[in-house]
């Protein structure tokens, strides 16, 4: 194991987030908030020269590591970043204490978009530039973005790419790492730019576009008001709708739009079923909202429900309206889609339906060899055979992501039972399954309390505790996070 490396890249880290820290402590000096200023500087200054100290006295003699230095660095960066990106909502009183901002901090990070605050409204701009601009940060990667800017070595710096990011199996554009997390930023970027001068053209001002632009292309959901972006325009929503979708796509996609590879581009399993199941679900939740009478246009209706099931499949987590008002039937196809999540290489969290398309076709190899026990069936995506070792890192994949679901879902609720919380009106088997479910899957919102009108801040410590963990393990594919608890990592 190379711990130099690791301590090497751990104060890098620390300097960049000092560096982010300076857009925050702008915007609150911008709308005068001296005292959020203040907190944001002296917070920003002491990372970047313990960054600058420490990063040069510890500069490593060997920079050669790794996939375990990897999935190391990768799980500790994430954590590191998340408690110090905690401090300013500590310190400026907009959480209670210390748990709630790690845990404000780490939905942020991860794009979750789950939330203990009671007051949205109530959050200073430059507080709610930071709490939404972490989403930003966190969509397509923390250590992609180093990647991106600060030189590395380049032959081993995949290990962090692969480790960081969603999917199944991780693949470059370019020849060097660099220049592939570049071409990554540089769409990311575009992106951002757009949806933001579509929000402003909708009436938004440059404050509200910026922050739920960062929201919406990093598929995270914090919004300005409790009320969500129900109280926007329908063309606000729209656009919101679009750049939800377009966001939930693997980035390769896009890539191979640019260099007019369009063969490549559309010949994309994997993006089919996504659009298909997102337009499909879209319809029978319409009608059944259309059919209770809840919504009586179905126009209407369709509108909502795109929206909606947009933000659960991307794992956005912006709502319109209280869902947890519609039909059981509504309701339970949103917790399905909750466990699907959006594609690989994109900035959506969630199981990613590339993962889904290989256990299918898998399983249906499988009943065929029952009745032709000679018959040669290889799993293919895109025109290609999947190889076997990916098939095989999907299925331990789908395993270790139930059990985590199953035992995350246990301790919860153990632990509102022990807190008395199981007495609360609301509080009970649906409340806690949701709320492990939205954050493994990095959703944000669930049902009953954790509805898009409700939060965690009910929940126990030891429950808050838990459901940062499975934030942080499934925005990170489970793997980075589990492989800090065994111990033959840490031997040198």
């Amino acid at each position: 194991m190379n711990f130099s490396i690791i301590r090497y890249v751990l104060f890098v880290l620390l300097q960049m987030l000092g560096a982010l820290l300076l857009l925050p402590l702008a915007v609150s000096l911008f709308y005068r908030e001296w005292s959020d200023a203040a907190v944001f500087a002296i917070i920003a200054a002491i990372c970047i020269v313990l960054g600058l100290i420490f990063g040069k006295l510890l500069k490593p003699k060997k920079k050669i590591f790794y996939a375990r230095e990897g999935f190391v660095i990768t799980a500790l960066a994430w954590i590191m970043l998340s408690l110090v990106g905690a401090i300013p909502f500590c310190v400026t009183g907009t959480t209670e204490n210390y748990l709630d901002a790690v845990f404000e901090t780490v939905s942020g990070f991860t794009t979750t978009g789950a939330t203990i605050m009671t007051n949205i409204e109530g959050i200073r701009h430059g507080v709610q530039f930071w709490r939404c601009f972490t989403h930003w940060v966190g969509g397509m990667g923390i250590l992609v973005f180093m990647l991106a800017i600060l030189p590395m070595t380049d032959g081993y710096s995949m290990h962090l790419m692969r480790a960081e990011s969603p999917g199944p199996s991780v693949g470059k554009y370019a020849p060097r790492v660099k220049d592939t997390a570049k071409i990554l930023y540089t769409m990311y970027i575009g992106f951002t730019v757009t949806e933001i001068i579509a929000l402003m053209i909708t009436g938004m001002s440059l404050y509200e576009a910026s922050t739920l632009t960062f929201s919406t292309v990093g598929t995270g959901g914090f919004g300005l008001n409790s009320a969500s972006i129900g109280g926007y325009s329908y063309a606000s929503q729209v656009v919101i709708i679009i750049f939800m979708a377009l966001c939930g796509v693997n980035f390769s996609v896009y890539y191979f739009v640019l260099t007019k590879k369009f063969k490549e581009a559309f010949n994309c399993d994997e993006m089919r079923w996504y659009f298909g199941v997102m337009i499909l679900s879209a319809v029978l939740i319409a009608v059944n909202v259309f059919r209770s009478g809840i919504i009586s246009d179905f126009g209407l209706a369709f509108h909502h429900s795109l929206f909606t099931v947009a933000s659960i499949m991307t794992t956005t987590g912006f709502a319109t309206v209280d869902f947890n008002l519609w039909p059981q039937f509504s309701r339970a196809m949103l917790f399905v889609l909750t466990l699907v999540g959006a594609c690989a290489g994109s900035t959506g969290g969630g199981f990613k339906f590339s993962r889904l398309v290989i256990i299918f076709r898998n399983a249906r190899n499988e009943l065929v060899r029952i009745t032709h026990p000679k018959s040669v069936k290889r799993v293919s995506m895109d025109g290609h055979v999947v190889e076997d070792d990916t098939v095989r890192q999907t299925n331990a994949y789908l395993a270790i992501y139930v059990m985590i679901l199953v035992v995350s879902f246990l301790m919860v609720s153990f632990f509102e039972s022990f807190a008395g919380n199981v007495d609360m009106e609301g509080f009970n088997f649906e409340t806690n399954l949701t709320a492990v479910a939205t954050t493994l899957n990095n959703v944000g919102p669930g049902l009953n309390l954790v509805g898009p009108m409700g939060g965690f801040h009910d929940f126990s410590a030891a429950s808050k505790i838990v459901l940062i963990f499975d934030m942080l393990a499934g925005r990170l594919e489970l793997l980075p996070i589990l492989i800090l608890f065994k111990r033959s990592t840490w031997r040198g």
